[in-house]
Order: structure tokens, then C-alpha cells, then sequence
């Protein structure tokens, strides 16, 4: 893997890349068309014409010092915030299922730094840009959420 290095304007861009390669596969059993972008901050993957509801692993200020952190999981970011709510409310209707599926270091509420949106996510640790598992393990914990949460979005 190439060298990349986390600077506060993210990681090299193929970091993302990688992630979203290993992610296809471990996801392909999902239904619909993939879509994705991804960038030196992060990946977003939507499924079909859903893109203000969709998943992302992305670098975030975690604190008003700055440290960044991982954040990984599903956003609803529409323009309105009660757009969002509903989003939200809908998904925690059935958090028995995606709470046995994703545990409790998943966070359902207010996206971080922007109150209007909403989010079912957690944040980790930056990762090593350095270390070719980290992208195998983001993949696979962004895979969890789309597959848990997709079918429970559609339903």
C-alpha cells in the first residue's frame, strides 16, 4: 500500500479507495445500485437515488481542539431538519434490530457539528493511514451498518 499520512486535510485520497473496494465486496449481497464518492475526508455510499439517506466513513473534529476522529455510519441529510426526524424516528422504531446488529457504541441523534441533520453512527479513533488492515476494518464495519440498516430504510 502507498504511504499516506493523516494531515487536518485528511489522508491521501486512495486511503478512501481502498476502503471502498474492500466495502463492495463485503456489501454485495445489498440490493439496489451502489453509488460512492470518496475524497482524502472520507467515502459516502448510497444505494439507488437515495443519496440524503446513505453511509459514510469519514474523518471528523471530534473536540474544539481539533483531534480528529472516524466517524462510520448512516446520515439522513436533508435540507429541513424534521425531514431528518423522520428519517430518524422511523429507523428507531426498529432499534431492537439494528441495536442487536451494530451494539451500543452506535450514537442515534444529531449529526456531529451540524444540528439539522441526523445520523446512526460511531467514532473512532483516527485511523493509521499507514496500516492496510484499518481499511479492511472500516470496510467491514460500514458494510454492518448498510447491511442492518438498508433493509429497515426500505421497509
Amino acid at each position: 500500500m502507498p504511504e499516506n499520512r493523516l494531515t487536518a486535510g485528511g489522508i491521501n485520497q486512495g486511503f478512501f479507495e481502498w476502503v471502498f473496494d474492500a466495502f463492495e465486496g463485503m456489501a454485495s449481497a445489498v440490493d439496489g445500485e451502489l453509488h460512492s464518492t470518496s475524497h482524502g475526508r472520507g467515502l459516502k455510499v448510497w444505494y439507488n437515488g437515495a443519496k440524503k439517506e446513505h453511509y459514510e466513513a469519514q474523518l471528523v473534529r471530534v473536540n474544539t481542539s481539533g483531534d480528529i476522529g472516524l466517524e462510520i455510519g448512516f446520515h439522513a441529510e436533508y435540507s429541513k431538519d424534521d425531514e431528518n426526524q423522520v428519517v430518524l424516528d422511523r429507523l428507531l422504531g426498529h432499534e431492537k434490530i439494528w441495536r442487536a446488529e451494530l451494539g451500543d457504541s452506535a450514537v442515534a441523534g444529531m449529526f456531529l457539528g451540524a444540528d439539522r441533520w441526523r445520523r446512526i453512527s460511531e467514532v473512532w479513533d483516527a485511523p493509521d493511514p499507514d496500516d492496510p488492515e484499518s481499511t479492511f476494518e472500516i470496510a467491514a464495519r460500514l458494510a454492518d451498518y448498510v447491511m442492518t440498516i438498508e433493509p429497515l430504510r426500505r421497509g
